[in-house]
């Protein structure tokens, strides 16, 4: 049975899904949206979906980039969202990496990071899309229920893709091409 007072999400990977992925991006300047991820971001809010970051920021644990950065480069995607009329409801993020910090559950495809951002919003994990550029990102999907969408990037693994395909995850070009199927997709 479906519980009214939770509402779907769509579960977003940041670096090559929202953003381009600069890999360990510390700078604000160099953050640049994807085509079409504040159109798909925007669209899903309008049917009641809110759009939550669950992203892996393992430069951290490296040193390679300071949580001061990660800040910084979470507020300029914030305004560039918003110039084009999107938000986020909230942002997660692991900044461990087990080579330098040890395991953890936080790390994707860990699913603490969802289940923390679940229990505060009120959603429902069952009835959400998890979106993504690795395997990583949507495999919590199958884990909490839901439906997860891999893009396939520059970056994408072909082994996350065979894997993907496989596991009956919908691959697709953009955020904006997950959105639109999500939404398509009866419920």
């Amino acid at each position: 049975m479906i519980d009214a007072r939770r509402r779907a999400a769509a579960f977003l990977d940041r670096d090559g899904t929202i953003i381009v992925d600069e890999h360990y991006l510390g700078d604000p300047d160099r953050v640049a949206l994807l085509p079409g991820a504040a159109e798909a971001i925007r669209i899903l809010a309008a049917r009641g979906i809110p759009s939550v970051v669950c992203s892996n920021q393992s430069g951290i644990a490296r040193g390679i980039i300071s949580l001061e950065q990660h800040r910084a480069v979470r507020l300029r995607l914030a305004r560039l969202l918003e110039d084009e009329g999107a938000s986020l409801l909230d942002t997660f993020f692991c900044p461990h990496h087990e080579d330098f910090t040890g395991p953890c559950a936080c790390r994707k495809p860990g699913t603490l990071l969802f289940e923390q951002a679940i229990s505060l919003h009120g959603l429902d994990p069952s009835r959400s899309l998890y979106v993504g550029d690795k395997c990583r990102d949507i495999v919590p999907a199958a884990t909490l229920g839901g439906t997860g969408y891999l893009i396939r990037s520059p970056d994408t693994p072909s082994n996350d893709l065979t894997a993907a395909e496989r596991d009956g995850q919908m691959v697709v070009s953009s955020l904006l091409e997950a959105a639109r199927h999500f939404l398509a997709a009866p419920r």
